[in-house]
């Protein structure tokens, strides 16, 4: 039981067609749902902490949150840097004892993003963290991350090899139709397929990384506004287009959207429903619920990673 880096995992999933989980952090209770929820199914894990998240629970919080998650549960744990903007704070992160990062060079021109990310790799393997960068745009709103659809780019298959050798990055996340946040799709759901088989042909001991891959299931947008949300309806990514990405190359899954919308389904039910009550453990333990059963429903029927620890 350690923090470990995500290395052994891809490496593993590279010869199978499951990926690994990666779910965005916040507080303690979805901590503790998404590593309950691991442990039940023993499945691999790996935490990730955005910068919004940094921000809100503070960095000291949250490595001490997952490092007590390792002593209780008794799991090897990837703590990931989620969306890294610049050198700092893949620096810090790296110096707090993150066990792998990931430095977001896509908004920069090609060259730009190259440099940027090799300064990243150069430092972090110096102290044994891996690095994830991305190439390509995803669209979508999340933390920090804004890009409208105009401005999204699909990855170019000869640009991603060249990237990974220049760079020497250990994974690399791809732009191949999803998207950030709940509202991705106006149309008829479509990921590149094509495209990310030409990927994985050219590089095909790099493990990829699909961002925006929340499937953002009816039953919560749903019982949000049962209780008194707004959240207009939205088309996620289709639960069998993920699996079928992890038959090429498709390594990583970061989950975030899905998580906020299970636990906020769950917080706004029991309020609604117990209106004197005004214990947060009383409405935080169904939402801690509602995070476990969500990652198990994850594992086992998206990313088919049960029993792969």
């Amino acid at each position: 039981m350690a923090l470990v880096t995500s290395k052994e995992m891809f490496a593993k999933a590279l010869k199978s067609d499951y990926a690994v989980g990666a779910f965005n952090v916040n507080n303690m209770e979805i901590i503790q749902g998404i590593v309950d929820a691991v442990k039940e199914e023993n499945a691999p894990v790996i935490l990730q902490v955005s910068a919004g998240a940094r921000k809100y629970a503070r960095p000291a919080y949250l490595m001490k949150l997952v490092e007590a998650a390792v002593i209780d549960t008794g799991l090897d744990i990837c703590l990931h840097l989620d969306h890294g903007e610049d050198f700092e704070i893949c620096k810090k992160c790296v110096d707090d004892g993150f066990t792998s990062v990931m430095i977001d060079g896509s908004k920069h021109p090609y060259e730009e993003n190259i440099a940027l990310t090799k300064q990243v790799v150069e430092y972090a393997h110096a102290h044994g963290v891996v690095v994830e960068a991305e190439l390509g745009k995803l669209a979508g709103v999340e933390d920090n991350i804004k890009v409208d659809a105009r401005s999204a780019t699909f990855t170019d298959p000869e640009e991603a090899a060249e990237f990974v050798q220049r760079t020497g990055v250990d994974s690399l996340a791809i732009a191949i139709g999803t998207s950030h946040g709940a509202y991705k799709f106006k149309g008829e759901p479509y990921l590149d397929f094509e495209r990310l088989k030409t990927i994985h042909n050219l590089i095909p001991d790099t493990p990829l990384v699909l961002h925006g891959a929340s499937t953002v299931l009816p039953e919560f947008v749903n019982k949000c506004n049962q209780y008194g949300g707004n959240i207009p309806g939205a088309q996620g990514v289709p639960e069998d287009m993920i699996r079928e990405s992890t038959k090429w190359g498709i390594c990583k899954v970061n989950i975030d959207t899905d998580l906020r919308l299970a636990m906020t389904a769950e917080v706004r039910k029991f309020l609604i429903e117990n209106p004197a009550e005004f214990d947060p453990r009383k409405y935080l333990s169904p939402a801690r619920a509602a995070i476990q059963g969500m990652v198990q429903h994850k594992i086992k029927n998206v990313l088919n990673a049960s029993g792969k620890r």
